[in-house]
């Protein structure tokens, strides 16, 4: 998604200053963050600094380019220039945390391929939804260390698998240990975004996210209010949680309007997304969160006919109670994109993508999670001037 350019005005995003954000902060043909005006951005919990206005988020990584949530994936991202590189978090069976987007491992490991594991394909029942494959919660890190990722979309990104089997599944603390290795290399901060996965069906079976996410914060100096990193999380309740254990940033993920939080399924709690973005929704929210991650849909809805239609109020809504706005997900290819952006017939190939970030980022939004960065940084560019 892009903007058009624009002029940064005073208020809430007002610019503080050039950030000079180091050697990773030049994105891959010309466009780059160095010269970006970094933001104090008023929150519930203190301003956030650091970081450009619209800020890029590289969705598990460059996964555009790579498979998901391998050091790979989180290296390109980081070389490109995004401003922050995202994690998701699931528990093996001896409790350690590792970097999946879900605990099922079927579509994005070789796991399939190993004989000796094939007795432990099995079905679940994962926050509603009935899934048969293989899962991390089954096996320990050592038997995890022996599978390779892969591409988990090959037939829309056929010239990803050209990196199957090249990389193992990260351990978070892994992760932490190289942005603190390119931090030191660049002379700056590498910043991290964090989420928590399924973390009331990880905590019903002994395997509780947040006290081990929080450790391991704290053990690599990132459990405070100005760290670069921000916590996230679609279960209300887990942000809740982390918040009485670390200080970080932290940010309540939104799905579709009509969505329910699982933890509010599980607790009989009858709001929906809907409810958590009116005022009193988000002041809610902004009571122990800096910011929200809504689906795009939130900001501006499709149509029946799949285009963009107009824009909510929630962005307008959001700032009011002081949250920044960070929704999800943009890609490049056609079969992601609202109709009205899309080229040619061909599903896999791209489309007009800087026509749908303009559209999104003309909103306000503070920033945008990508599986392209470098595609989003151009586009961002035009609004960081």
């Amino acid at each position: 998604m892009e903007r058009e350019q624009r002029e940064q005005k005073p208020g809430r995003r007002a610019l503080l200053g050039a950030a000079a954000l180091g050697a990773g902060a030049v994105a891959l043909g010309g466009a780059g963050t160095a010269a970006a005006a970094e933001t104090g951005t008023a929150t519930a919990n203190g301003p956030v600094r650091g970081l450009p206005v619209p800020t890029v988020i590289g969705h598990r990584g460059a996964s555009g380019y790579r498979p998901e949530h391998t050091l790979g994936s989180y290296q390109l991202a980081l070389d490109m220039g995004a401003d922050i590189v995202e994690q998701d978090l699931v528990p093996t069976k001896d409790g350690h945390l590792v970097c999946r987007h879900e605990n099922d491992i079927t579509a994005t490991t070789d796991v399939s391929a190993h004989p000796e594991f094939a007795d432990r394909k099995t079905t679940k029942t994962v926050d509603g939804t009935k899934l048969t494959g293989w899962f991390t919660e089954d096996f320990t890190l050592a038997e995890l260390k022996t599978l390779r990722a892969k591409e988990r979309i090959p037939g829309t990104r056929q010239r990803n698998t050209l990196y199957d089997g090249r990389w193992e599944v990260p351990t978070f603390e892994e992760v932490l240990q190289w942005a603190d290795r390119e931090g030191r290399k660049r002379g700056r901060k590498v910043w991290l975004y964090v989420e928590t996965k399924h973390p009331t069906y990880f905590r019903k079976l002994g395997l509780g996210l947040e006290e081990r996410v929080a450790k391991l914060l704290r053990r690599y100096g990132r459990h405070t209010k100005d760290a670069a990193l921000f916590l996230q999380s679609f279960e209300p309740s887990s942000i809740q949680r982390l918040r009485k254990l670390v200080g970080t940033p932290a940010v309540v993920l939104l799905s579709t309007i009509t969505s329910r939080p699982w933890d509010f399924v599980e607790a009989n709690d009858p709001r929906t997304v809907a409810d958590l973005v009116k005022p009193e929704g988000l002041k809610w929210i902004a009571s122990y969160a800096q910011g929200i991650g809504p689906d795009l849909s939130v900001i501006i809805p499709r149509t029946s006919d799949g285009k963009l239609g107009t824009p909510t109020s929630v962005v307008k809504d959001a700032h009011a109670a002081g949250l920044v706005l960070h929704p999800y997900t943009m890609r490049n290819e056609n079969s992601f994109l609202p109709a009205d952006f899309r080229r040619g017939t061909d599903a896999n190939a791209y489309g007009d993508a800087f026509g749908a970030f303009k559209a999104y980022l003309d909103t306000g939004i503070d920033g945008i999670f990508s599986d392209n960065p470098d595609t989003a940084l151009l586009a961002a560019a035009d609004f960081r001037k």
